[in-house]
């Protein structure tokens, strides 16, 4: 136990190799993973800022700008980005998110990236403790990265205080992206790469369909919100928008925080009892024994299950 004091003391101080270690122990399970969880003393004021979106609409290049800014204003962020896993090693297929290289230097970030290992949502079945771990040093935002599969991308607002939704003109049939249901968990929007064509049209339609919502519609938010999300137009590669989309991004953590928190630790709650009940689970030793099973004449897939 000293030990883990001693670690969390560091990691506390912003010590990032601290915090490397700590992330590797939690990730991996080692041993006394159990014991830093349940000591983490982490800062509830630090805001986790979820960036959803198909696939190619630019969400790791506006990550990248998003960084810069805020590391020329001696903000400290911490990011994680979820890549899809190997099959072979079952570790992050992009590794360490060469996109983002250029502040792999910079004492202000700190950048790791984690596997889905199989989670259909986009995120990681680790995400929330490696969330609360990075939460428990010096950040002043938490940014997470997910994967980019489409509708079971909703999972990213069961984590993040606020989530913003990157789109991009020309990305599939605009009608099937209006439909999608990560429309429905964006408290941001941002239409990235608007030096496209009908980059402005898109953004509209984009503007009309939030604008026809009822803010008490999202499931966390009470009727006395009236938070509307906005439609940024930006572009990643010249750093148009960012600076609007930091203010926004502000913004509804100050008018929404505290309507959102019970939401939130719920969702988490519920996420971590589903792992640590499903942790014994064996599939290898589940199909050999379906395998001896299978065999009965009487076998019943519902009473073997049960």
């Amino acid at each position: 136990m000293s030990k883990t004091l001693e670690i969390l003391k560091q990691l506390a101080s912003g010590d990032k190799k601290a915090l490397a270690r700590c992330i590797t122990i939690v990730e991996n399970e080692l041993a006394g993973y159990e014991d830093i969880l349940s000591s983490l003393k982490f800062n509830k004021h630090v805001p986790v800022i979820g960036f959803t979106g198909p696939p190619g609409a630019g969400k790791s290049t506006l990550i990248n700008a998003l960084l810069a800014a805020l590391s020329k204003k001696n903000k400290k962020v911490g990011v994680i980005a979820i890549d899809p896993t190997s099959p072979f090693n079952f570790g992050s297929l992009l590794g360490d998110r060469l996109r983002m290289s250029e502040h792999f230097s910079d004492e202000n970030i700190f950048i790791r990236s984690l596997a889905t290992r199989g989670s259909l949502g986009g995120l990681s079945a680790k995400t929330i403790e490696i969330t609360d771990v990075m939460r428990a040093s010096n950040f002043d935002y938490i940014f997470i990265e997910t994967v980019g599969v489409g509708q079971s991308e909703v999972e990213v607002a069961g984590l993040a205080d606020t989530t913003v939704l990157v789109l991009a003109p020309g990305f599939g049939d605009e009608v099937q992206t209006i439909k999608s249901g990560i429309m429905e968990i964006g408290d941001i929007f941002v239409v990235n790469k608007s030096d496209s064509a009908g980059a402005e049209g898109f953004a509209k339609t984009i503007e009309q369909l939030v604008q026809s919502k009822k803010p008490s519609t999202i499931n966390y938010q009470p009727s006395t919100i009236t938070w509307i999300p906005p439609v940024i137009l930006a572009s990643a590669t010249n750093k148009k928008g960012t600076e609007e989309i930091i203010e926004k991004i502000d913004e509804h953590l100050i008018k929404t925080h505290n309507d959102k928190k019970v939401f939130l630790l719920t969702e988490k709650a519920y996420k971590l009892i589903q792992n640590y009940r499903m942790k014994n689970l064996d599939k290898k030793k589940l199909q050999a024994e379906i395998e001896k099973e299978m065999k009965k004449k009487d076998f019943n897939l519902y009473k073997f299950v049960k």
